[in-house]
C-alpha cells in the first residue's frame, strides 16, 4: 500500500481548505504541511492520523488515503 498524496490533496480541497488553513488546524506552519502533501517529506503514521482528524474523517476511514498496487506477477495469480 502506498499513501495517495493526490487523494489527500483532493480531500483537503473538497473540504474547502487551503494548505495554510489545514496546517493551522494541525498547529503547524504551511511549509511543514506543504512538504508532506507534495511528497518532499514522508508523512508518519501519527501525522496521518492528525491530518485525517483535521479533515473530519474517522480513523477507520483512513484507508481511503492508500492505493493498493498489485504487481503483474500477483495479478496473473489472482486472475
Amino acid at each position: 500500500m502506498t499513501l495517495d498524496l493526490l487523494r489527500l490533496k483532493a480531500e483537503r480541497i473538497a473540504k474547502g481548505l487551503t494548505q495554510g488553513e489545514l496546517a493551522a488546524k494541525l498547529g503547524w506552519k504551511r511549509p511543514k504541511y506543504a512538504k508532506r502533501e507534495n511528497g518532499i517529506v514522508a508523512i508518519g503514521a501519527d501525522e496521518l492520523a492528525l491530518i485525517v482528524d483535521a479533515l473530519g474523517f474517522e480513523r477507520k476511514e483512513m484507508y481511503i488515503f492508500f492505493t493498493h498496487i498489485v504487481d503483474n506477477r500477483e495479478r496473473k495469480i489472482i486472475t
